[in-house]
């Protein structure tokens, strides 16, 4: 089992920054590969961000390519996605996830698709 939670959202305007953290602990928690998810108001989860287990490689939706970047740091079995020039349909909770594919997280497939989740965090950008 691992487990997975989320820190780092809140309230912020237009342009602001914010970074996310997600805390793995469990058997072998650093050997997933790594992802975040979202989900607004009336909308299905969406595919994020994805990093490999060494952090070498990182894959992005287009939406936030360029703006987001994730990282990890396997000493401290963490996760972060730093969100630059934040804009309102950016607003969602972010989700993190632990996968053993990190093919299958670039796929952004469905909840149920992936081997643990986290609560999730949520993040508002006002105009």
């Amino acid at each position: 089992q691992v487990q997975l939670v989320e820190s780092g959202g809140g309230l912020v305007q237009a342009g602001d920054s914010l970074r996310l953290s997600c805390v793995a602990s469990g058997r072998s928690s650093s050997n997933y590969a790594m992802g975040w998810f979202r989900q607004a108001p009336g909308r299905e989860r969406a595919f994020v961000a994805a990093i490999t287990v060494s952090g070498m490689r990182s894959y992005y939706a287009d939406s936030v390519k360029g703006r987001f970047t994730i990282s990890r740091d396997n000493a401290k079995n963490t996760v972060y996605l730093q969100m630059d020039s934040l804009k309102p349909e950016d607003t969602a909770v972010y989700y993190c996830l632990a996968d053993s594919s990190y093919a299958r997280i670039m796929k952004g497939l469905g909840f149920s698709e992936y081997d643990y989740w986290g609560q999730g965090t949520q993040v508002t950008v006002s105009s």
